[in-house]
């Protein structure tokens, strides 16, 4: 998949879950929609961009990929 459809969607779900005050709760829900939604290989290529360059990813969505990281 191209990265920056990847991109367009984990700020669709970032954008989603931004509307949550709790910014920690926020980034969990985006993280939990990630591995429960997206096929490994889309985290894995997510996680690539994120660790090159990551500029075109949401704060929120940064947060929640860094926890990706681990997992």
């Amino acid at each position: 998949m191209k990265i920056k459809t990847l991109i367009k969607m984990a700020n669709s779900i970032g954008d989603f879950f931004n509307a949550e005050s709790d910014k920690e709760l926020a980034a969990n829900g985006v993280k939990k929609h990630i591995l429960r939604s997206w096929h490994p290989r889309m985290r894995k290529e997510l996680i690539a961009y994120y660790e090159q360059d990551g500029s075109e990813l949401s704060d929120l969505v940064k947060v929640a990929v860094s926890g990706l990281e681990s997992v």
